[in-house]
């Protein structure tokens, strides 16, 4: 597997992106404002969209991809995510108020795109490729992604905060080799961290703490204007490891 960083970004505004990881070519989780990186072949390529959770910042390209995309396609993108995102999707969004109903459009005898509800725990294996849904803690239903070749593992943590049954599952991974986890805010914001079910350094250092493994870590989901202060909290608050930044454009083989 190869995973490109398209966005990772809590926020907009000059390079900054949110949140989409593009795997090989074919596949997306989420789809922030970071698939704005794509050309339009590059658009058509993509199969299949893994979502976390109904937040703007993580589904603001969905609407827009399709619409542009989906009539030169030849099958139907296929949005995957638990079943209570999938109604927000389909009663906030795709709504035919807010944007059109892809799924009742027709591309020849195939709709535009088509809804996969996936569980908690459940794998999805396309060629070869094992993508299993793993759990968060947010204020909406959300869920991260365990992406595994079977040579090694990456884990996406999505939007979360305090979350032991996401550790429990990561210390049974014999073969992660890449944890990417959001810290969202600054110390200075704990308690609208704690409000908003996001991580600040200090929560994250207790979380790691319960975290087994010898995999490389990387921080996500960081606010426009807190990077470098939180980054330096992250640095004096977790103890044995050494996070780091995890940047546009970054690429993990695994």
């Amino acid at each position: 597997m190869k995973l490109k960083v398209l966005g990772c970004s809590g926020g907009i505004g000059g390079n900054l992106r949110t949140t989409s990881l593009l795997l090989d070519h074919d596949v997306l989780i989420d789809a922030g404002t970071g698939v704005n990186e794509l050309s339009l072949t590059e658009l058509v390529a993509i199969d299949h969209v893994f979502v976390t959770h109904s937040h703007l910042d993580h589904i603001a390209c969905i609407p827009f991809m399709v619409d542009s995309v989906g009539f030169m396609r030849d099958r139907p993108l296929t949005i995957y995510a638990i079943e209570e995102t999938l109604e927000i999707l389909k009663q906030h969004v795709f709504n035919w108020k807010i944007w059109p109903d892809f799924s009742a459009i027709q591309n020849g005898q195939q709709p535009i795109m088509r809804y996969q509800p996936i569980e908690l725990g459940e794998t999805i294996i396309l060629n070869g490729r094992k993508i299993t849904a793993v759990p968060a803690n947010h204020t909406v239903p959300a869920v991260g992604y365990h992406l595994d070749s079977g040579k090694a593992s990456l884990v996406f943590s999505g939007d979360t905060t305090t979350n032991d049954a996401l550790w429990k599952l990561l210390n049974k991974i014999e073969n992660l080799r890449y944890l990417l986890i959001e810290t969202a805010f600054s110390n200075s914001e704990k308690e609208l961290a704690i409000v908003s079910k996001h991580l600040c350094p200090s929560l994250l250092a207790v979380e790691l703490v319960k975290f087994k493994r010898e995999a490389e870590i990387f921080i996500t989901h960081l606010k426009p204007g807190e990077v470098e202060v939180t980054m330096q909290e992250i640095e004096s608050s977790v103890l044995g490891r050494t996070p780091r930044m995890l940047l546009n454009n970054q690429e993990f083989e695994f």
